[in-house]
């Protein structure tokens, strides 16, 4: 069993909060375990609790949607996960003790995938990162289209792109325009001369760290 593999077995036994209480499957996340993209939302909805499976309700359809159109990336490609692995009760807002609770799982997740960027999809998932980058979050409406430098364990960059919740957008046009300028964005990034589709797809060895330590010298 792969170290991805055991956090997952961990999280379906999980419990560590009361949203075990509820749930029927829980949801670990899934995709590439060597993923340079990872997707990060907020918890699982009724479609992912019966499923065991992240985002594959409305808003899963039209992630996929993005992904695949305008980043031109399959799911495969990428990791997908959520900040909270267990439904919360009629979908409510996941509570404080509850992300403490399940967070470390997405810390050991990103320690382990090491993507060179990680896509907050909404307010909780951004807020969790920005503190674990000492960075203010006053909304996701101010923060959102932009990247953000996280040195992470300083030990290299991990790039940090906080943009709306796919939820969000399913029923105002508006949201769902600036949902698919801010993927645009994403993949200038991933064409651009410094990270190629190519290196972002399949990496070169350590996902940048050698590159980062000789850029130093």
């Amino acid at each position: 069993m792969d170290e991805l593999e055991s956090v997952a077995e961990e999280i379906r036994s999980c419990k560590k909060c009361k949203l075990w209480l509820y749930r029927k499957n829980a949801v670990p996340g899934e995709g590439n375990e060597k993923a340079q993209i990872m997707f990060i939302g907020e918890a699982p909805g009724e479609n992912e609790d019966l499923e065991g499976k992240p985002f594959v309700g409305a808003a899963g359809k039209l992630l996929t949607k993005l992904i695949n159109e305008i980043l031109g990336l399959n799911r495969a490609d990428v990791f997908i996960t959520n900040i909270v692995k267990c439904r919360p009760p009629n979908n409510r807002d996941p509570e404080p003790d509850e992300i403490e609770a399940c967070s470390p799982y997405l810390d050991r997740q990103i320690e382990i995938i090491q993507p060179k960027i990680i896509v907050t999809l909404g307010r909780h998932s951004t807020s969790y990162l920005f503190q674990k980058m000492g960075r203010r979050m006053d909304s996701i409406g101010k923060v959102r289209g932009r990247f953000y430098q996280w040195n992470y364990k300083n030990d290299y960059i991990i790039l940090v792109f906080p943009t709306y919740h796919p939820a969000a957008a399913l029923y105002n046009p508006q949201l769902k325009k600036i949902l698919e300028e801010d993927f645009r964005k994403i993949k200038d990034s991933i064409s651009s001369k410094t990270v190629t589709l190519d290196n972002f797809l399949y990496g070169s060895g350590d996902k940048g760290k050698e590159s980062n330590r000789n850029s130093s010298k």
